[in-house]
C-alpha cells in the first residue's frame, strides 16, 4: 500500500495535470469559435465555385476540354493529400483521418494501382511514415504559421499542379476531417483531379446561358482555382475540426482528473484514519502495560 507521502504527491501531481487540461480546453473553446465561423464562412463560396465548374465542365467533351477536367484518361498513379493537425491532445482527430487514408491506400494497391502521399501536417506524416514512408513523396510543413490560411493552400495547390503537369500522377485525392459540430468531426476524401462532375450536373439549368469567352477557357482559369479553394476549404475545416476535438478531449481529461483525485483522496483519508488508529491503540496499550 502507498504511503501517505506518495499519496499526497500524487494528489498533487493530478491536480497539476487537471489545471493545464482544464486551460487547454478553455483555450480550444475560445479559438474554436473563431475557427468555426472562418470555416462556415468559406464553405457557400467553395460550394458555388463546385457547382459552376461542374455546370461548364458538364458542357465541355472532347479534345478542348481542359487537362484538369480530362485528365490523363488513365486511373493508375493515385496521389492521396492527406492534410491533418500539426499537434495532438485531440483525441481521434488525426488518427480518424490516418485510419481512413489507410483504408483507402490499402485498397487501391490490392487492385494494383499505385499510390503516392502528399503530406500536410505532422501528424499525417508520423501516421503515415512507418508503413508508407517509402511512398511520401513530399511534405509540407504547416508549423512555420500560426493558422493555415489562403497562402498555405495557394502554396499546397501549386505543387498538385505542378506533379500534375509533370505526369506524376494521374488522380488527386484529398483526404481532410469536416466539421460538423465540436463533438462530431467526419474523414472526408474529395477527388479534385480530375475534377468529379456530379451525375446530376445541369447542363445549363432552365435558362439559355451564354459565355465569354468559352466554357473552355473559363475553365482553364476556374480549375486550378478551384484546386486552390478545396484546399483551402480543407485547411479551414482540419482548424475547425482539431480545435472541436481538442475542447471535447480536454473536457473528459479534466472530468477523468476529477474522478482520480477523489478516489485518491478517498484512499488517502482511509490511510491516513488507519494509521491514526493505529498509533492510538500502541498508545492504549503501551499505557496498560505501564
Amino acid at each position: 500500500m502507498a504511503s501517505l507521502k506518495e499519496l499526497k504527491g500524487r494528489i498533487n501531481s493530478v491536480k497539476s495535470t487537471q489545471k493545464i487540461t482544464k486551460a487547454k480546453q478553455m483555450v480550444a473553446a475560445a479559438k474554436l469559435r473563431k475557427a468555426q465561423a472562418t470555416a462556415e464562412a468559406a464553405r457557400p463560396y467553395s460550394q458555388r465555385l463546385e457547382a459552376v465548374v461542374a455546370s461548364l465542365a458538364s458542357q465541355v467533351s472532347g479534345d478542348g476540354a481542359p487537362a484538369l477536367l480530362a485528365g490523363t484518361g488513365k486511373d493508375q498513379v493515385h496521389l492521396l493529400i492527406v492534410a491533418a493537425a500539426d499537434r495532438g491532445l485531440a483525441g481521434a482527430f488525426n488518427a480518424n483521418i490516418v485510419k481512413a487514408v489507410r483504408e483507402t491506400a490499402k485498397r487501391l494497391i490490392e487492385s494494383g494501382k499505385t499510390v503516392k502521399f502528399l503530406v500536410v501536417g505532422r501528424k499525417a506524416r508520423s501516421g503515415l511514415i512507418r508503413q508508407y514512408g517509402d511512398l511520401i513523396v513530399d511534405y509540407y510543413d504547416t508549423t512555420v504559421v500560426k493558422t493555415p490560411g489562403f497562402a498555405e493552400a495557394k502554396a499546397i495547390a501549386d505543387l498538385v499542379l505542378a506533379m500534375y503537369d509533370a505526369g506524376d500522377f494521374d488522380v488527386a485525392t484529398l483526404f481532410y476531417s469536416k466539421f460538423q459540430s465540436p463533438l462530431v468531426q467526419t474523414p472526408t476524401a474529395q477527388q479534385i483531379i480530375p475534377v468529379a462532375i456530379p451525375a446530376d450536373a445541369a447542363a445549363g439549368g432552365d435558362a439559355a446561358v451564354d459565355y465569354e469567352p468559352d466554357e473552355e477557357d473559363i475553365l482553364a482559369a476556374l480549375l486550378p482555382r478551384n484546386i486552390t479553394i478545396q484546399i483551402y476549404k480543407a485547411l479551414l475545416e482540419n482548424v475547425a475540426g482539431e480545435q472541436g476535438a481538442s475542447m471535447n478531449a480536454m473536457d473528459n481529461a479534466t472530468r477523468n482528473a476529477g474522478d482520480l483525485i477523489q478516489k485518491l483522496t478517498i484512499q488517502y483519508n482511509r490511510s491516513r484514519q488507519a494509521a491514526i488508529t493505529t498509533e492510538l491503540v500502541e498508545i492504549i496499550s503501551g499505557a496498560e502495560a505501564l
